[in-house]
């Protein structure tokens, strides 16, 4: 018995590290012959893992998803990754993924080898988290209902509660779910005002109403997280700025933040950034401040606001 709950176990993780096998692959791997390799996969079955076969010159045997998670056997290196990423994830601002991140952690850290388990303690030793996340929780019934939503290609109504705190019925066609710094934000076509649109997820009342399928539309002129980026970062604000500035992208992407704006290459030596803001002179200072020449494409007002804050710092430093 305990041979062939061995044979068993080598059998399920041989399955999942290809997407299809043949049967005398599978066979001369498992040193087993191919009668045997019949036996086992219909007690692999018999377990409730969906092995499929099909016959033919092409055919073989592959996994699919079934209705209990197949254990999985992973290197330490591949072992260590996961534990890291596990780590890192737990602050992700999703209700109740935290302490299920933390009993998965527990559970792989156990079971690392031991020479795995002291240099995962020693590399987690020297990595210091400053700061987490500070963004509103949302639910993780609510991620996946939109998660569901989108895949399914479902509309759904829910009630909406904007930045004034005004509440609303929406009736959208949700296209992807965006985490971006510490808030979660649907992308989504809304029916009522004819356009697409950006919702905070933490505003949107759960449970959401299903409705009708949908053939999904094509965000205009761009991807679905840079029309996140600009409806967030610029959209609701009162004064759009954009500046060329006279660095490559990958220099800017080191100082600006995926939440201050958007960043879009103009050649090898320089690229533009699209901004909102309140008062001008705060935007002007902003950019100023920034560490990088730049030139300013609009508004021109914003030209004579840099005058006058180089003006007041020169003063300033007599």
């Amino acid at each position: 018995m305990l041979q062939t709950s061995a044979r068993l176990l080598r059998l399920l993780t041989t399955l999942q590290g290809r997407r299809s096998w043949s049967g005398r692959e599978l066979a001369e791997r498992l040193e087993i012959t191919e009668r045997t390799l019949r036996r086992d996969v219909d007690r692999l079955r018999s377990l409730g893992y969906p092995v499929h076969s099909t016959a033919g010159v092409a055919g073989g045997y592959s996994l699919g998803a079934g209705t209990a998670l197949p254990p999985l056997m992973l290197d330490d290196d591949e072992g260590m990754a996961v534990s890291i990423a596990l780590q890192a994830a737990a602050p992700s601002g999703v209700a109740r993924i935290e302490e299920a991140t933390l009993r998965a952690l527990a559970k792989l850290d156990q079971l690392l080898p031991t020479r795995a388990q002291k240099r995962l303690k020693a590399l987690r030793a020297s990595i210091v988290r400053v700061g987490g996340h500070a963004g509103p929780t949302v639910e993780l019934d609510a991620v996946s209902a939109l998660a569901a939503a989108c895949a399914e290609q479902v509309a759904i109504a829910f009630d909406y509660q904007d930045q004034q705190g005004q509440s609303s019925r929406r009736d959208v066609e949700p296209l992807q779910i965006v985490h971006m710094e510490r808030h979660w934000y649907l992308a989504a076509y809304d029916l009522g005002r004819e356009d697409f649109r950006t919702f905070r997820v933490d505003r949107m009342s759960f449970p959401f109403e299903r409705k009708q399928s949908f053939m999904p539309r094509s965000v205009p002129d761009e991807d679905i997280s840079s029309y996140v980026r600009r409806s967030v970062t610029v959209s609701p604000y009162r004064n759009r700025v954009v500046v060329r500035l006279l660095v490559p992208l990958a220099e800017a992407r080191t100082q600006i933040a995926t939440s201050y704006g958007v960043l879009t290459p103009v050649d090898e030596h320089s690229c533009r950034f699209e901004t909102g803001g309140g008062a001008i002179e705060i935007v002007a200072a902003w950019v100023a401040m920034l560490g990088f020449d730049f030139v300013v494409e609009e508004p021109a007002e914003l030209n004579g606001r840099m005058r006058a804050l180089a003006e007041r710092l020169l003063r300033s430093a007599g």
